[in-house]
Protein backbone atom coordinates (compact mmCIF):
# COMPACT_ATOMS: atom_id res chain seq x y z
CA UNK A 1 0.00 0.00 0.00
CA UNK A 2 1.61 3.67 -1.23
CA UNK A 3 2.39 5.55 1.82
CA UNK A 4 -0.08 9.03 2.76
CA UNK A 5 1.58 11.79 1.91
CA UNK A 6 1.73 14.86 4.38
CA UNK A 7 0.16 18.56 3.23
CA UNK A 8 3.59 19.74 2.82
CA UNK A 9 4.59 16.95 0.57
CA UNK A 10 1.69 17.12 -1.50
CA UNK A 11 2.05 20.80 -1.58
CA UNK A 12 5.64 20.91 -2.94
CA UNK A 13 4.66 18.01 -5.35
CA UNK A 14 1.72 20.17 -6.96
CA UNK A 15 3.62 24.12 -6.72
CA UNK A 16 4.37 23.17 -10.69
CA UNK A 17 1.10 22.54 -11.34
CA UNK A 18 -0.43 25.88 -8.88
CA UNK A 19 2.16 27.66 -11.03
CA UNK A 20 1.13 26.71 -14.38
CA UNK A 21 -2.70 27.28 -13.07
CA UNK A 22 -1.62 30.68 -11.89
CA UNK A 23 -0.25 31.49 -15.14
CA UNK A 24 -3.54 30.44 -17.04
CA UNK A 25 -5.50 32.48 -14.87
CA UNK A 26 -3.69 35.84 -14.83
CA UNK A 27 -3.44 34.86 -19.08
CA UNK A 28 -7.15 34.67 -19.39
CA UNK A 29 -8.61 37.03 -16.73
CA UNK A 30 -10.03 40.26 -18.01
CA UNK A 31 -9.76 43.29 -15.51
CA UNK A 32 -12.60 45.04 -14.45
CA UNK A 33 -13.74 47.44 -11.30
CA UNK A 34 -16.47 47.81 -9.20
CA UNK A 35 -17.29 51.78 -9.69
CA UNK A 36 -18.39 50.66 -13.49
CA UNK A 37 -21.39 48.30 -12.64
CA UNK A 38 -23.18 50.68 -10.24
CA UNK A 39 -25.91 53.27 -10.99
CA UNK A 40 -24.09 56.39 -8.95
CA UNK A 41 -26.98 58.34 -10.25
CA UNK A 42 -29.59 56.60 -7.97
CA UNK A 43 -27.69 57.89 -5.22
CA UNK A 44 -28.72 59.83 -2.41
CA UNK A 45 -27.92 61.06 1.14
CA UNK A 46 -29.47 59.33 3.82
CA UNK A 47 -30.75 61.62 6.64
CA UNK A 48 -27.54 61.91 8.45
CA UNK A 49 -26.25 63.67 5.81
CA UNK A 50 -29.59 65.70 5.52
CA UNK A 51 -31.33 63.23 3.21
CA UNK A 52 -33.93 60.60 3.53
CA UNK A 53 -33.28 56.99 5.28
CA UNK A 54 -34.24 53.89 3.35
CA UNK A 55 -37.77 52.80 3.03
CA UNK A 56 -39.09 49.43 1.98
CA UNK A 57 -41.03 51.51 -0.90
CA UNK A 58 -37.73 52.37 -2.51
CA UNK A 59 -36.66 48.97 -3.55
CA UNK A 60 -37.50 48.05 -6.34
CA UNK A 61 -36.43 44.26 -5.96
CA UNK A 62 -38.38 40.90 -5.64
CA UNK A 63 -38.56 39.64 -2.27
CA UNK A 64 -36.67 36.74 -3.84
CA UNK A 65 -33.89 39.34 -5.41
CA UNK A 66 -33.73 40.44 -2.02
CA UNK A 67 -33.32 37.19 -0.57
CA UNK A 68 -30.72 36.29 -3.01
CA UNK A 69 -28.92 39.27 -3.36
CA UNK A 70 -28.04 39.82 0.63
CA UNK A 71 -27.71 35.95 0.76
CA UNK A 72 -24.85 36.49 -1.90
CA UNK A 73 -23.24 39.79 -0.58
CA UNK A 74 -23.02 38.28 3.05
CA UNK A 75 -21.54 34.99 1.90
CA UNK A 76 -19.20 37.42 -0.14
CA UNK A 77 -18.37 39.70 3.31
CA UNK A 78 -17.02 36.93 4.59
CA UNK A 79 -13.71 36.86 2.72
CA UNK A 80 -11.62 37.27 5.63
CA UNK A 81 -12.68 33.83 7.52
CA UNK A 82 -12.24 32.26 3.88
CA UNK A 83 -8.39 33.75 3.59
CA UNK A 84 -7.70 32.28 6.84
CA UNK A 85 -9.19 28.98 5.99
CA UNK A 86 -7.48 28.26 2.30
CA UNK A 87 -3.61 30.42 3.78
CA UNK A 88 -3.55 27.63 6.37
CA UNK A 89 -4.30 24.72 4.08
CA UNK A 90 -1.83 26.08 1.27
CA UNK A 91 0.91 28.22 2.06
CA UNK A 92 2.39 31.51 1.41
CA UNK A 93 5.50 30.83 -0.39
CA UNK A 94 5.70 30.36 -4.46
CA UNK A 95 2.92 29.90 -6.72
CA UNK A 96 0.68 29.10 -3.59
CA UNK A 97 1.14 31.96 -1.74
CA UNK A 98 0.86 34.16 -5.24
CA UNK A 99 -2.52 32.33 -6.04
CA UNK A 100 -4.01 33.01 -1.97
CA UNK A 101 -3.39 36.24 -2.63
CA UNK A 102 -4.54 36.90 -6.08
CA UNK A 103 -8.01 34.96 -5.43
CA UNK A 104 -8.30 37.20 -2.13
CA UNK A 105 -8.26 40.51 -3.92
CA UNK A 106 -10.56 39.30 -6.56
CA UNK A 107 -13.22 38.42 -4.28
CA UNK A 108 -13.26 41.59 -2.09
CA UNK A 109 -14.28 42.99 -5.83
CA UNK A 110 -17.43 41.10 -4.80
CA UNK A 111 -18.85 42.31 -2.04
CA UNK A 112 -17.56 45.69 -2.88
CA UNK A 113 -19.67 46.09 -5.99
CA UNK A 114 -22.62 44.22 -4.31
CA UNK A 115 -22.85 46.42 -1.48
CA UNK A 116 -22.38 49.62 -3.13
CA UNK A 117 -25.50 48.56 -5.73
CA UNK A 118 -27.72 47.59 -2.85
CA UNK A 119 -26.70 50.61 -0.81
CA UNK A 120 -27.49 52.98 -4.29
CA UNK A 121 -30.34 51.85 -5.35
CA UNK A 122 -31.90 51.00 -1.70
CA UNK A 123 -32.55 47.74 -2.56
CA UNK A 124 -32.40 46.63 1.17
CA UNK A 125 -32.27 48.10 4.12
CA UNK A 126 -28.90 49.39 4.36
CA UNK A 127 -28.88 49.22 8.80
CA UNK A 128 -30.48 45.44 8.78
CA UNK A 129 -27.86 44.55 5.71
CA UNK A 130 -24.97 46.16 8.25
CA UNK A 131 -26.00 43.99 11.64
CA UNK A 132 -26.09 41.01 9.36
CA UNK A 133 -22.78 41.93 8.35
CA UNK A 134 -20.88 42.33 11.47
CA UNK A 135 -23.15 39.06 13.20
CA UNK A 136 -22.23 36.75 9.92
CA UNK A 137 -18.27 37.92 9.83
CA UNK A 138 -17.96 37.66 13.83
CA UNK A 139 -19.34 34.34 13.91
CA UNK A 140 -16.67 33.18 11.00
CA UNK A 141 -16.54 30.24 8.35
CA UNK A 142 -16.69 26.81 9.52
CA UNK A 143 -15.17 24.54 7.22
CA UNK A 144 -17.99 21.77 6.78
CA UNK A 145 -15.71 19.04 7.60
CA UNK A 146 -12.74 18.95 9.66
CA UNK A 147 -10.11 17.01 8.47
CA UNK A 148 -8.41 15.88 11.65
CA UNK A 149 -11.54 14.90 13.19
CA UNK A 150 -12.34 13.06 9.90
CA UNK A 151 -8.62 11.14 10.05
CA UNK A 152 -6.99 12.82 7.72
CA UNK A 153 -3.85 14.93 8.06
CA UNK A 154 -3.62 16.93 4.66
CA UNK A 155 -6.58 19.59 5.07
CA UNK A 156 -5.09 20.87 1.36
CA UNK A 157 -6.96 18.20 0.40
CA UNK A 158 -10.69 18.93 1.79
CA UNK A 159 -10.32 22.24 1.01
CA UNK A 160 -9.31 22.06 -2.44
CA UNK A 161 -12.23 19.70 -2.97
CA UNK A 162 -14.43 22.10 -1.40
CA UNK A 163 -13.50 24.76 -3.53
CA UNK A 164 -14.11 23.18 -6.78
CA UNK A 165 -17.41 22.63 -5.88
CA UNK A 166 -18.56 25.70 -3.94
CA UNK A 167 -17.22 27.97 -6.01
CA UNK A 168 -19.12 26.83 -9.00
CA UNK A 169 -22.11 26.65 -6.34
CA UNK A 170 -21.71 30.46 -6.46
CA UNK A 171 -21.32 30.80 -9.97
CA UNK A 172 -24.66 29.33 -9.86
CA UNK A 173 -26.33 30.81 -7.32
CA UNK A 174 -24.92 34.37 -9.38
CA UNK A 175 -26.15 33.62 -12.57
CA UNK A 176 -29.57 32.65 -11.45
CA UNK A 177 -29.75 35.61 -9.43
CA UNK A 178 -29.43 37.75 -11.51
CA UNK A 179 -32.18 36.47 -13.57
CA UNK A 180 -34.77 37.77 -10.76
CA UNK A 181 -33.40 41.31 -10.23
CA UNK A 182 -35.38 42.62 -13.30
CA UNK A 183 -32.60 45.15 -13.85
CA UNK A 184 -30.32 45.21 -16.31
CA UNK A 185 -27.15 46.55 -14.38
CA UNK A 186 -28.06 44.09 -12.06
CA UNK A 187 -27.68 41.26 -14.64
CA UNK A 188 -24.17 42.98 -15.94
CA UNK A 189 -22.68 43.01 -12.43
CA UNK A 190 -24.02 39.24 -11.59
CA UNK A 191 -22.30 37.52 -14.81
CA UNK A 192 -19.42 39.35 -14.56
CA UNK A 193 -18.96 38.08 -10.57
CA UNK A 194 -19.99 34.72 -12.51
CA UNK A 195 -16.96 34.93 -14.63
CA UNK A 196 -14.91 35.42 -11.45
CA UNK A 197 -16.14 32.32 -9.73
CA UNK A 198 -16.00 30.02 -13.16
CA UNK A 199 -11.98 31.12 -13.36
CA UNK A 200 -11.65 30.40 -10.08
CA UNK A 201 -13.44 27.29 -9.83
CA UNK A 202 -10.64 26.07 -12.79
CA UNK A 203 -7.99 26.65 -10.54
CA UNK A 204 -9.44 24.73 -7.49
CA UNK A 205 -10.71 22.12 -10.06
CA UNK A 206 -7.37 21.48 -11.85
CA UNK A 207 -4.98 21.59 -8.43
CA UNK A 208 -7.65 18.84 -6.83
CA UNK A 209 -7.27 17.03 -10.14
CA UNK A 210 -3.83 16.58 -9.94
CA UNK A 211 -4.32 15.29 -6.84
CA UNK A 212 -6.03 12.33 -7.65
CA UNK A 213 -3.17 11.78 -9.86
CA UNK A 214 -0.84 12.45 -6.81
CA UNK A 215 -2.36 10.43 -4.27
CA UNK A 216 -5.81 8.91 -5.37
CA UNK A 217 -6.88 7.40 -2.35
CA UNK A 218 -6.62 10.65 0.16
CA UNK A 219 -8.13 12.75 -2.77
CA UNK A 220 -11.30 10.64 -3.31
CA UNK A 221 -11.92 10.39 0.54
CA UNK A 222 -11.56 14.09 0.80
CA UNK A 223 -13.59 13.98 -2.19
CA UNK A 224 -16.64 11.80 -0.96
CA UNK A 225 -16.27 13.42 2.59
CA UNK A 226 -16.81 17.01 0.91
CA UNK A 227 -19.65 15.95 -1.31
CA UNK A 228 -21.94 13.91 1.75
CA UNK A 229 -21.03 17.35 3.93
CA UNK A 230 -21.39 20.00 1.93
CA UNK A 231 -22.83 23.27 2.67
CA UNK A 232 -22.46 26.61 1.25
CA UNK A 233 -20.71 28.79 2.67
CA UNK A 234 -23.39 31.44 3.74
CA UNK A 235 -24.89 28.44 6.09
CA UNK A 236 -24.88 29.80 9.45
CA UNK A 237 -25.79 33.34 8.53
CA UNK A 238 -28.49 35.48 10.00
CA UNK A 239 -31.95 34.26 8.26
CA UNK A 240 -29.91 31.51 6.24
CA UNK A 241 -32.85 29.24 6.55
CA UNK A 242 -35.63 31.66 5.23
CA UNK A 243 -33.78 32.65 2.40
CA UNK A 244 -32.25 29.85 1.51
CA UNK A 245 -35.51 28.36 1.29
CA UNK A 246 -37.16 31.02 -0.55
CA UNK A 247 -33.47 30.38 -3.15
CA UNK A 248 -34.31 26.69 -3.57
CA UNK A 249 -38.31 27.46 -3.80
CA UNK A 250 -37.59 29.53 -6.69
CA UNK A 251 -34.77 28.42 -8.63
CA UNK A 252 -31.87 30.23 -7.61
CA UNK A 253 -30.16 27.27 -6.15
CA UNK A 254 -31.62 23.77 -5.42
CA UNK A 255 -30.73 20.26 -5.11
CA UNK A 256 -31.55 19.31 -8.55
CA UNK A 257 -28.93 22.24 -9.72
CA UNK A 258 -26.41 21.22 -6.85
CA UNK A 259 -26.25 18.03 -8.38
CA UNK A 260 -26.57 18.42 -12.20
CA UNK A 261 -25.02 22.00 -12.51
CA UNK A 262 -22.31 21.19 -10.29
CA UNK A 263 -21.59 17.56 -8.09
CA UNK A 264 -21.86 15.86 -11.90
CA UNK A 265 -19.76 18.20 -14.15
CA UNK A 266 -16.72 18.26 -11.69
CA UNK A 267 -16.77 14.44 -10.93
CA UNK A 268 -16.90 14.11 -14.88
CA UNK A 269 -14.41 15.91 -15.32
CA UNK A 270 -12.21 14.34 -12.30
CA UNK A 271 -13.28 11.00 -14.43
CA UNK A 272 -14.30 9.93 -11.01
CA UNK A 273 -16.60 6.67 -12.05
CA UNK A 274 -14.04 5.67 -14.80
CA UNK A 275 -10.88 5.94 -12.83
CA UNK A 276 -8.70 2.41 -12.03
CA UNK A 277 -5.86 4.01 -9.92
CA UNK A 278 -8.07 3.58 -6.33
CA UNK A 279 -7.17 1.43 -4.14
CA UNK A 280 -9.17 -0.33 -1.19
CA UNK A 281 -9.55 2.77 0.77
CA UNK A 282 -10.60 4.85 -2.62
CA UNK A 283 -12.79 2.45 -3.95
CA UNK A 284 -14.39 2.05 -0.74
CA UNK A 285 -15.00 6.21 -0.59
CA UNK A 286 -16.13 5.73 -4.60
CA UNK A 287 -18.54 3.56 -3.65
CA UNK A 288 -19.92 5.33 -0.48
CA UNK A 289 -19.96 8.71 -3.12
CA UNK A 290 -21.82 7.05 -5.73
CA UNK A 291 -24.55 5.38 -2.96
CA UNK A 292 -25.03 8.96 -1.20
CA UNK A 293 -25.64 10.41 -5.37
CA UNK A 294 -28.13 7.90 -5.84
CA UNK A 295 -29.86 8.54 -2.71
CA UNK A 296 -29.83 12.61 -3.97
CA UNK A 297 -30.99 11.91 -7.28
CA UNK A 298 -33.68 9.36 -6.46
CA UNK A 299 -34.97 10.00 -2.94
CA UNK A 300 -33.83 13.65 -1.96
CA UNK A 301 -34.57 15.57 -4.67
CA UNK A 302 -38.07 13.97 -5.81
CA UNK A 303 -39.36 14.99 -2.12
CA UNK A 304 -38.23 18.27 -2.38
CA UNK A 305 -39.17 18.74 -5.63
CA UNK A 306 -43.13 17.75 -4.28
CA UNK A 307 -42.58 20.04 -1.27
CA UNK A 308 -41.79 22.89 -3.42
CA UNK A 309 -44.35 22.58 -6.10
CA UNK A 310 -46.98 22.46 -3.39
CA UNK A 311 -45.81 25.20 -1.90
CA UNK A 312 -45.86 27.31 -4.95
CA UNK A 313 -49.38 26.36 -5.41
CA UNK A 314 -50.23 27.50 -2.24
CA UNK A 315 -48.92 30.49 -3.24
CA UNK A 316 -51.00 30.82 -6.47
CA UNK A 317 -53.48 30.42 -4.73
CA UNK A 318 -53.45 32.80 -2.31
CA UNK A 319 -52.66 35.63 -4.86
Amino acid sequence: MARELTQREILVELEPVAGQALDRHLAVFKDWHPHDYVPWDDGRNFANLGGVDWDPEQSRLSEVAKAALVTNLLTEDNLPSYHREIAEHFSRDGAWGSWVGRWTAEENRHSVVLRDYLVVTRGVDPVALENDRMLHMTNGFAPPVDAVTAGGHAGFLYSVAYVSFQELATRIAHRNTAKVCNDPIADRMLQRLSLDENLHMIFYRTLCGAALDLVPDQAMQAIDLIVENFRMPGTGMPNFRRRGVLMAKHGIYDLRQHLEDVLMPVLRHWNIFGRNDFGPRGEQARERLAKYIDELQHQHIPRFEEQRDRALARERARS
